[in-house]
């Protein structure tokens, strides 16, 4: 008992009952850590202060929890994010905005870069199809709102997404190539400047 009292979080107190999203937050900061061989269901118990009995209260397996883990990814890496995108009504402030947004955040995105690595896993490679898609589309409608053709709009969506994962990988693998502070700042402006001209 005062074994599983130190394993669990600090500041939690008594014990609670945990969800399902608790088992797929916590399989996906796994995933963030080690990969998909790090969602193992007895750390992931000890990670969360519970027993294996409350994984399999929520899932059959171990599959079923990766499955529930990368819908997780989805809901609050894709749709959560165009959710608060949406929240600005000028289309160029909205796409300004998410540029800023997923380019500061991409020094935490150890997960999507992990993700990346395991593309060859088939729940994986289903999950970043649905994404890549969502996320492209998403931001060709912004372009196409900007006046672009559709086919126009997708194609420079499908330059800023790459740009962004360039620029993710950069900042993981190779962080002094990117540009700091004011310098920073004129290279995001140079990059919207550059998907938005027309011409």
């Amino acid at each position: 008992m005062a074994q599983q009292r130190a394993k669990r979080p600090h500041g939690t107190g008594p014990r609670q009952r945990l969800t399902a999203r608790d088992w797929a937050d916590a399989a996906l900061a796994a995933m963030g850590e080690g990969g998909l061989a790090a969602v193992a269901v007895e750390p992931l118990a000890a990670r969360l202060g519970t027993t294996k009995g409350s994984f399999y209260w929520h899932f059959a397996n171990r599959d079923a929890l990766i499955e529930a883990a990368l819908r997780r990814w989805e809901e609050v890496a894709t749709e959560a994010v165009i959710s608060e995108t949406e929240a600005e009504p000028d289309p160029e402030r909205r796409l300004r905005g998410l540029l800023l947004r997923v380019t500061d955040a991409s020094a935490a995105a150890s997960l999507e870069m992990s993700l990346l690595a395991t593309a060859t896993d088939p729940r994986v490679a289903a999950a970043l199809a649905r994404v890549t898609d969502r996320r492209i589309g998403y931001v060709a409608a912004l372009f196409a709102e900007l006046g672009f053709t559709e086919a126009e709009a997708r194609r420079r969506a499908l330059l800023a997404y790459s740009a962004h994962l360039g620029h993710t990988q950069l900042d993981h693998a190779v962080p002094q190539a990117l540009p700091t502070g004011a310098a920073r700042s004129r290279y995001l402006d140079t990059v919207l400047d550059t998907l938005l001209r027309r011409g």
